[in-house]
């Protein structure tokens, strides 16, 4: 006995997966866009990263502002100029009269504006990652659902027994008697050790009691009684009256 178990692809999972590859490539694009028009309004600003920048040893030093890169070293350059001037005291530490206020509120603001062109590269970097991902999702699911419905056929399931001493079990694909002729011979080393020496084995010597004859229907049922009603009231015939049967003659 065998079983069959047919695996179809679910509906829907093609157009999801179209759905998901359609979303990648848009925000593939937008996030190329993006950083297009980031990098663009930094490189008209026209800022170089100054020569004293210490980021990384000053490896961006002089280079013009037009990537996360450049416009942290040149976000760093600014605060330490800042510092520098101040004292090494912010923008809040400083006195509302103190003429340097200005020059360290202004630094404030270039650097706040040079960070968030850094966010908005790596929100770009962060959207492409995504898109790219949608799009093996997508391509993924698409091929799950062009696939071709699977038969997964099982031969190694016994049958089971329709004897009545099999009932309630499996059986290994043969009948009981092929089962009770695989199970291993009972032990009998304990009753040849009990038996005594040369006393014949009798243990299966007993024979079943026979059973007896079914007698249910051997009773016959009692016969009917005549019916005596009438027998008194009816006068009984005298032998030896002859009155009636002379007339007669």
């Amino acid at each position: 006995m065998s079983s069959t178990v047919t695996v179809r692809p679910t509906r829907g999972v093609r157009g999801i997966g179209l759905f998901a590859i359609i979303a990648g490539i848009v925000m593939i694009v937008a996030g190329i866009l993006v950083w297009i028009l980031v990098a663009t309004q930094l490189s008209n600003e026209k800022i170089t990263v100054s020569g004293d920048a210490p980021l990384l040893g000053g490896m961006f030093q002089g280079r013009r502002v037009m990537d996360p890169f450049t416009a942290f070293a040149q976000a760093d350059a600014i605060d330490h100029h800042a510092l520098a001037a101040s004292g090494g005291k912010t923008y809040a530490e400083l006195a509302q009269d103190d003429p340097l206020r200005n020059t360290v509120m202004t630094a404030s603001f270039l650097r706040a504006s040079l960070f968030t062109s850094v966010v908005a590269f790596g929100i770009c970097v962060l959207v492409v990652a995504l898109g790219i991902l949608f799009l093996f999702v997508g391509s993924a699911l698409r091929r799950l659902a062009d696939g071709p419905e699977i038969s997964v056929t099982d031969a190694s399931v016994a049958p089971l027994s329709s004897s009545g001493e099999g009932y309630g079990r499996h059986t290994t694909g043969g009948t009981v008697a092929d089962e009770r002729q695989a199970q291993p011979p009972a032990d009998t080393t304990r009753y040849e050790a009990d038996r005594p020496q040369g006393a014949p084995d009798t243990r299966y010597d007993a024979q079943p009691p026979q059973s007896g004859p079914d007698t249910r229907y051997d009773a016959q049922p009692p016969q009917a009684a005549p019916d005596t009603r009438y027998d008194t009231d009816r006068p009984q015939a005298d032998p030896g009256d002859t009155t009636g049967r002379d007339t007669q003659a």
